[in-house]
């Protein structure tokens, strides 16, 4: 497929829509759509398993945690540039009885997390966690009741994290051993 490019404004009556096709089946998928509604891009979920999270299928996308049947741990990848960014949002529909981790992609703490998460623990009680902003690299979310937690690459070294979880144990940021 060829590149385009205008120099005046591009109009559609319909929207625009980011698609893939299969190429054994043909079959299209709409990975993201803009409308008069504003863009929309269709979130992922992400099997009851240990899976390595990738930028092609989960970038700037919400990715859907299942209450698991194990602890599961999800694996982010090198990011390649700043401002690269993974959401993960809890699909469960009742307190997860296993624990949910999110490691970044080595083992020997090289790209690392900065930041941290709102705890609101199940009696409402609110207090903060922190890594330690040079080496942890792996926050597990202890039978999580909810969770929304977003990892914004600050450079090809460092995940800047946010979010909130609710669970009756707080999360821990530590690094991978």
């Amino acid at each position: 497929m060829a590149n385009s490019t205008w120099s005046g404004p591009v109009r559609s009556e319909n929207g625009f829509q980011d698609i893939t096709k299969n190429t054994t089946t043909g079959a299209v998928t709409t990975n993201a759509k803009l409308s008069s509604s504003g863009v929309v891009i269709a979130p992922d979920s992400l099997a009851d398993a240990n899976a390595s999270i990738t930028a092609a299928n989960n970038a700037g996308r919400i990715t859907i945690v299942p209450d698991g049947g194990q602890d599961n741990t999800y694996t982010l990848p090198t990011p390649a540039e700043a401002g690269e960014s993974y959401r993960f949002i809890y699909g469960g529909a009742a307190a997860d009885a296993t624990n949910v981790a999110i490691a970044g992609p080595t083992t020997n703490n090289s790209v690392f997390y900065v930041g941290g998460v709102t705890f609101a623990n199940t009696a409402n009680e609110l207090s903060t966690v922190y890594s330690n902003g040079s080496s942890d690299s792996l926050m597990t979310l202890i039978t999580p009741a909810a969770f929304d937690v977003t990892f914004v690459a600050v450079n090809t070294s460092a995940y800047a994290i946010s979010g909130t979880v609710t669970s009756n144990t707080a999360p821990t940021i530590a690094e991978q051993s």
